[in-house]
């Protein structure tokens, strides 16, 4: 999805009717302190009830961690960035991440509203369950899930990190860039948010020794009011 203008202030109006509206916003705490307790609870209901060694609950976490990092990238760069020529498909991109590539530094849509966060966890906690079901293994759910959530806010985090600040330590700097080259740059390249592995992997990385870096350029259009198209070309 291409803009001619790419805004670094104000935000993209999705819906006319004001409360559908506030429904699209949220803060990354608000996220974090909803998942917090249901995951709390999900992995003491596993434990309770299955009796899984404390060893076997963190390998299976870990898991989950790990598999988030490769749902992440295949969702972004294949249903965040899905090219069709149907208005009613490409209006449903745009809501669910164009508009955060119009707008990038939105603060208020970096990450998933509550409402659709738990319907969408709610489908995947069940998808998951009835897969380990069918090999005999739906109890490890209860440890897998709160991995793969866990995942999603901690990229959820990453992502908000990215777009508000400078990166805190310098081999972060990688990470920063290659995901404001997929927004500023080429859209077809960095859908890793929270890692790079999968870019590497599938060959969508940047090569980050090649890319200009222009630190006075990026700092503009980073926190400027207004960014020239040559710029953008630039960067």
């Amino acid at each position: 999805m291409k803009f001619e203008k790419i805004h670094n202030k104000g935000q993209a109006q999705i819906f006319k009717n004001k409360y559908l509206e506030y429904l699209t916003k949220t803060h990354p705490l608000v996220i974090w302190g909803m998942y917090i307790p249901i995951l709390g609870f999900i992995m003491y209901y596993g434990n309770a009830h299955f009796g899984m060694s404390p060893l076997k609950i963190s390998l299976i976490f870990l898991a989950g961690v790990f598999f988030w990092t490769f749902f992440e990238y295949m969702i972004h760069r294949f249903v965040f960035h899905f090219v069709t020529e149907s208005k009613m498909a490409t209006r449903i991109v745009y809501v669910i991440h164009g508009n955060h590539h119009e707008y990038p530094r939105d603060k208020q849509r970096l990450f998933m509203p509550p409402v659709p966060s738990i319907i969408i966890a709610s489908v995947i906690f069940s998808v998951l369950y009835f897969i380990g079901y069918l090999f005999g293994v739906s109890h490890y759910v209860f440890a897998f899930f709160p991995g793969f959530i866990i995942g999603y806010l901690i990229y959820g985090s990453m992502h908000y990190a990215i777009h508000a600040w400078n990166p805190p330590f310098k081999w972060m700097k990688p990470l920063w860039r290659n995901h404001h080259l997929h927004h500023y740059k080429k859209t077809e390249l960095g859908f890793g948010v929270s890692s790079t592995l999968w870019d590497h992997v599938f060959g969508t990385m940047f090569d980050l020794d090649k890319e200009k870096e222009d630190k006075e350029k990026v700092q503009e259009l980073m926190f400027s009011k207004k960014v020239s198209k040559k710029e953008l070309q630039e960067l």
